[in-house]
């Protein structure tokens, strides 16, 4: 099932299934449920899938992407954090913040918990997952490698710098989240395009890390990782400009389109 959040008119949010070529309204508002109610929804605008309760970033978790970095495979995930505040949907804009030039764009599959997990195994790892969706882990690159402290958080927590979406696909349509393609298209042309197979700990592997003696609660967010070909390693380098468009495809999932603009 694709589940869209949106906007009616009166600015009420609701969320709606895809049910062929119409979107129906849930029955219920609250997340994941997804009892299919009797009305056709009315869309005035798109929101993110979700919000958050917290986004956990997986670093380096490609193995081309480390290849083209320069950096050693990693012996374990390397995890860093973004704010709700940070969150956008499909369709809004990035905010290129006037303090860095160094903003990068990451397309990365997203795995939203739907129970609460604590201690969970890979074997049971995806049975928490409520869905998955797209997202865009844009990055401060300056503030990440150069300005942070030695962390990436602070690179990556600018508003609007985690747009989630078009949608949310329960699991029924994604049994196996480590072989799909994924790619970012930057202003018309394609910068990254891969496949979720490459990454160093796949989907089951991090629920299992990230829950260890730690509680992942429904609607916590794990963005996975990025392929290579991010503007960073780029010959020249290609970062965000003012007045591009990116989008971040995701097989089974669909297209998260964003425009860039600076902050001022």
């Amino acid at each position: 099932m694709k589940i869209l959040r949106y906007n009616d008119s009166n600015g009420t949010i609701h969320r709606a299934a895809q049910v062929e070529d119409r979107w129906i309204r849930l029955a219920s508002d609250n997340f994941g449920e997804s009892q299919i109610s009797d009305d056709e929804a009315q869309i005035a605008r798109v929101l993110a899938p979700l919000a958050p309760v917290c986004i956990y970033g997986i670093g380096l978790n490609y193995r081309r992407h480390a290849e083209e970095t320069g950096m050693a495979i990693p012996e374990r995930p390397i995890v860093f954090f973004k704010p709700p505040s940070s969150v956008i949907g499909d369709g809004d804009t990035i905010r290129l913040p006037s303090s860095s030039h160094k903003v990068d764009y990451e397309c990365e599959l997203a795995v939203v918990i739907g129970r609460a997990a604590k201690n969970v195994s890979k074997t049971d790892a995806l049975g928490y997952v409520v869905g998955y969706t797209g997202a865009n882990d844009v990055s401060a690159r300056d503030w990440q490698q150069e300005w942070g402290g030695s962390q990436w958080s602070r690179g990556k927590s600018f508003d609007t710098f985690c747009p989630l979406g078009p949608v949310l696909v329960t699991l029924d349509e994604i049994p196996n989240p480590n072989a799909l393609a994924i790619k970012t298209v930057l202003s018309g042309e394609t910068r990254q395009d891969w496949n979720t197979g490459d990454m160093i700990f796949d989907v089951p592997t991090l629920i299992e890390f990230l829950s260890h003696e730690t509680t992942l609660w429904p609607g916590t967010v794990i963005l996975t990782g990025t392929p290579q070909g991010v503007g960073m390693a780029a010959k020249p380098q290609r970062f965000l400009r003012d007045g591009d468009d990116v989008t971040i495809e995701i097989e089974g999932i669909g297209a998260l389109r964003n425009n860039v603009q600076n902050a001022a």
